[in-house]
């Protein structure tokens, strides 16, 4: 699968704290407007698998909405919560976003973790949820012969 740049929220992000994803989709930009066509969904893997040291991490990813680029004061438009112990390095996961429930701006996710030391680092991108089903993931830097 390829992906869009446009379309890349975090690429092997470090996530140790509550925070927003890198990058964000501006759906207000020209071109980017997601109120037609397929429904669409957050893809993303897990590039070091979630920490479960202690065991009593907890890790929630939030699909989100924002009028501010930032992704300040967001909407929650739909969020999954899987057991850290599924959280394994090139595990796939897919937050569907509901359709017809974005109304601001910006899209973008959010790392939600509990515990002593939730700690994961991901990719994540926004693409059509039939896309989403079916991908596999590569490591970088391979050859094809």
């Amino acid at each position: 699968m390829y992906l869009d740049g446009k379309t890349l929220l975090c690429d092997a992000q470090a996530f140790t704290v509550d925070a927003a994803s890198t990058n964000t989709y501006d759906s207000g930009a020209a071109g980017n407007d997601l109120s037609e066509g397929e429904p669409l969904g957050i893809g993303f893997i897990v590039d070091v698998a979630a920490d479960a040291t202690t065991g009593d991490e907890t890790y929630e990813f939030q699909a989100i909405e924002s009028a501010a680029a930032d992704l300040g004061s967001p909407t929650i438009l739909a969020l999954i919560q899987p057991s850290r112990t599924v959280l394994t390095a090139g595990s796939k996961w897919v937050i569907p976003i509901p359709q017809g429930s974005k109304t601001k701006r910006y899209l973008g996710l959010y790392f939600n973790g509990g515990g002593t030391t939730p700690t994961i680092t991901i990719t994540a991108w926004i693409a059509p949820l039939s896309m989403l089903g079916g991908f596999k993931a590569y490591a970088d830097g391979f050859n094809i012969t």
